[in-house]
């Protein structure tokens, strides 16, 4: 590599311990030529992310096209200067490693010139490639040759006839053994460091070849060759290792420039090196307020730049999402080790210190100390002595082969001066202990990534806060009412802490009736979740009373426009009666039901009138009714489930009847099926609310009908009917319980009915229901019957009797009935009799 030196006698080649420190670019090309391993220094040089480079021909992003066996796609693509002298020379095939110049002429960016070596690798597989490359920016003209980067690049030189031109000195790429230059074991240590996310049996091969094949240096018009490291510094030499000068000494030889402020110079490399890497990691963490996330971002982005094993601990409160942490720790407080990371070999660190793990730290540890006091432990070599001590605090667990002749940094994770957790760093034996420099980093890092953590922990708090509210609004629908089974699915928006105003109820109803409803408050976050909660109510307190439906939206409406103006809300409310076989449905602007027919599985959506949406005011609602027949299912849903954004509604709907009509082994799998059909779509922001029930009916053989006259005698009649029905359907131990409670009932309605008739009713389902109906409108209601009171003991007898009861009252009369729990045996015989 001529370098443009004087023609004559050579002088010697002075040999120096101190590294070149450039920035590196590190890339693996395969043997297709394709990049494997991209580095972010790669991505700093060359411009695409390591998301777009790797899988793309080399040739494609870098300027040594030459290297991967086609060296014209690489000029095709102008990545480089075909003519240039030192242009692409990497050989595809060749065994040995190859450097060169390279420019990059790019349209879309400033030209470039690029230094770069590359070591053919051996298995596995064939062709493969080591590229190191390097930016020669700063050996350009111009460059200080007293600046604190130390490199002379830009000092005089003398020209082939031996004047003094003040000329820049050629600077060529080349390779070198290590055993060259001084300290070549500590210069061969740094070179692991070269590819920090392959694992250590790769990277320890690749270096091995690259010790074989030569260091990469750096040669200065071949009077100087500096060994290059990987760090993220800048070029450097040692005092006494630059150029000449345009002052020859006394004796006609060129004076050896020495270096100006040496210690200075390297308390600035080091400065800097450091304020690099904080900038760099802040750039890294925080990138989600996902709390796992953060702290695993926190804790890699130490290894291996910093540290060679780095693991974060957090106290159970922060993990949890819980209220900030009360009061300062002590041995008492439970830690959780959330992630740890390494570059040591795989499985070193699972068994004794896993993840996941929680401990309480002993008092006399260095980890008690830096939790108790906030602040940083430094402990530059951890002795025999001191390992043992540690170590013997713990009980069951042998720290000392992990911690001893190691380094050990502990810094604490604090926000508004309470510990939320810390971190243990420490380094290898044969790598630069921590120093008070590296301290200072380290709590710098650590207060960095404590306000991260604590904005994670913060927003974790609310969700989890967010979420309760959330499922304390949303009812446990029971799945199996009386005649009809029941599933729901409700899926939160992405919008303002995952709360909505999205809501469904199923309401038990006199009568053997179930009240469906599906409703969905406009807007998001925690207004609309309140507004939700306060029509939900309203909406089960009018269900009981046995409102029509539309009457029922009719009253909801003015309670919204009560409320407030920005009260607006949809809702469809449906009523089914499975001794009818009938559903009557009233819809305030929702999203109509789809009906699936058991029969032929057919799915239709139902064309009942819509009326404005609740809180508009000054509407009417109507009420439809819709003959059903058993095995038919009913799905309701908010809008967030058939609403695409740019689409006609239409067509979500037709999606939501497609995937309704789809055969399911049960409920649940029905609902599953539906949401994975419509709910796929990238960025969903609403919420979801979904409820399907079967109508199973009643059948005919499972309901008993009576009409008793209102007189006294009629008493005794009703018990007999009861009793004999019951024995019918295999009921004998409900007998007793059943014929008191209607005894007190029809004794009642006797009494108070203002008409010749009162009706008994008895249906079998999971219980036993028996309702009275009389033409007394006055609901029933218990009395506080005193000693020598005759009347008023009766409902109390049925309160404490049955599983539950009630009364509701219409124009024409009212009805009270009650609820009798049976056994499994005995509310399921035999079919078919």
């Amino acid at each position: 590599m001529d370098s443009g030196t004087p023609s004559g006698p050579q002088e010697p080649r002075e040999r120096f311990a101190a590294a070149g420190r450039i920035p590196l670019a590190v890339v693996v090309v395969d043997g297709d030529g394709l990049v494997s391993h991209w580095s972010s220094g790669a991505r700093r040089l060359f411009g695409p992310a390591r998301e777009d480079a790797v899988g793309r021909y080399a040739g494609d992003l870098m300027p040594v096209a030459g290297a991967l066996a086609d060296e014209e796609r690489g000029v095709a693509h102008g990545m480089y200067d075909p003519d240039d002298e030192l242009g692409p020379g990497l050989h595809a095939r060749g065994s040995y490693p190859t450097a060169g110049v390279a420019k990059v002429s790019d349209p879309g960016r400033e030209r470039l010139e690029v230094l770069w070596w590359a070591y053919p690798l051996v298995g596995p597989g064939p062709g493969r490639h080591l590229v190191l490359a390097a930016d020669a920016a700063q050996f350009r003209p111009g460059s200080d040759p007293d600046g604190p980067d130390g490199t002379g690049a830009a000092h005089g030189d003398r020209t082939e006839d031996g004047s003094e031109a003040g000329r820049v000195l050629r600077i060529t790429p080349g390779f070198a053994l290590h055993t060259e230059f001084p300290d070549a074991d500590v210069l061969a240590g740094r070179l692991p460091d070269i590819l920090p996310n392959m694992g250590p049996a790769e990277s320890t091969r690749i270096i091995a070849q690259v010790l074989e094949l030569g260091y990469p240096v750096l040669e200065f018009s071949h009077h100087d060759r500096v060994p290059v490291t990987p760090d993220w510094g800048v070029p450097r030499r040692s005092p006494g290792a630059y150029g000449t000068t345009g002052a020859p000494a006394g004796d006609g030889t060129p004076r050896r420039r020495t270096a100006p402020r040496p210690q200075l110079d390297l308390e600035y490399g080091a400065v800097r090196e450091r304020l690099e890497f904080l900038n760099e990691v802040s750039g890294r963490i925080g990138s989600s307020l996902d709390l796992a996330r953060t702290i695993r971002e926190v804790t890699s982005a130490a290894v291996p730049r910093f540290t060679d094993f780095a693991g974060t601990h957090l106290r159970a409160a922060v993990l949890a999402g819980e209220g900030f942490p009360d009061g300062p720790p002590d041995v008492t407080t439970i830690w959780h080790r959330v992630w740890v990371e390494h570059n040591d070999e795989p499985g070193r660190w699972d068994d004794t210190v896993p993840v996941g793990e929680a401990i309480a730290f002993p008092e006399h540890t260095p980890f008690f100390q830096c939790m108790v006091t906030g602040e940083p432990v430094l402990i530059p070599r951890i002795s025999e002595e001191a390992g043992n001590r540690i170590s013997g605090q713990f009980e069951k667990r042998d720290l000392r082969p992990l911690i001893n002749h190691r380094s050990m940094l502990l810094v604490p994770l604090k926000a508004r001066d309470v510990v939320l957790g810390f971190m243990v760093l420490m380094r290898r034996p044969e790598r630069e202990p921590f120093d008070d420099m590296d301290r200072t980093t380290g709590a710098e890092l650590a207060a960095r990534a404590g306000l991260v953590l604590d904005n994670a922990r913060m927003y974790t708090y609310q969700e989890n806060v967010a979420e309760t509210l959330q499922d304390s609004m949303l009812p446990q629908v029971p799945a199996r009412m009386a005649g009809c089974d029941i599933a729901t699915r409700y899926l939160p928006g992405t919008r303002l802490g995952r709360i909505g105003g999205d809501w469904f109820d199923a309401v038990k109803l006199p009568g053997s009736r179930t009240a469906l409803v599906v409703g969905d408050v406009m807007g998001h976050g925690l207004n609309s979740a309140a507004m939700m909660g306060q029509l939900r109510t309203a909406v089960q307190t009018m269900a009981t009373m046995e409102m029509p439906p539309a009457q029922l939206l009719r009253n909801l409406d003015d309670l919204a426009q009560r409320l407030g103006e920005q009260y607006l809300a949809t809702c469809l409310y449906a009523v089914y009666d499975p001794i009818r076989s009938q559903v009557q449905i009233a819809n305030a602007g929702h999203i109509p039901p789809v009906l699936v027919r058991a029969e032929d599985g057919r799915a239709e959506v139902l064309d009942v009138p819509t009326g404005a949406p609740i809180g508009v005011g000054g509407v009417a609602f109507e009420t439809a009714t819709v003959r059903v027949r058993p095995g038919d299912r009913l799905v309701l849903c908010t809008d967030g489930l058939v609403e695409v954004r740019g689409a006609d509604i239409g067509d979500g709907l037709a999606a939501l009847c497609e995937s309704a009509a789809h055969p399911a082994a049960s409920m649940d799998h029905a609902c599953d099926t539906i949401i994975r059909a419509l709910n796929t779509r990238d960025g969903r922001k609403d919420d979801v609310a979904l409820l399907m029930a079967r109508l199973g009916g009643i059948p005919d053989d499972d309901i008993a009908v009576y009409e008793l006259a209102t007189d006294p005698r009629e008493v005794g009649r009703a018990r007999r009917l009861v009793r004999e029905r019951l024995l019918d359907w295999g009921l004998p131990d409900a007998v007793d319980t059943a014929e008191l409670l209607v005894s007190e009932l029809v004794t009642n309605a006797v009494r108070h009915a203002r008409a010749d008739r009162v009706g008994l009713r008895l249906v079998r389902t999971d219980a036993l229901v028996c309702e009275v109906t009389d033409d007394e409108p006055a609901p029933a209601t218990l009395l506080a019957a005193g000693r020598y009171d005759e009347s008023g003991r009766g409902l109390r007898v049925v309160s404490g009797l049955a599983k539950e009861w009630g009364s509701s009252s219409s124009a024409h009369g009212k009805t009270v009935w009650f609820e009798q729990a049976l056994t499994h045996k005995a509310a399921n015989p035999p079919r078919g009799r």
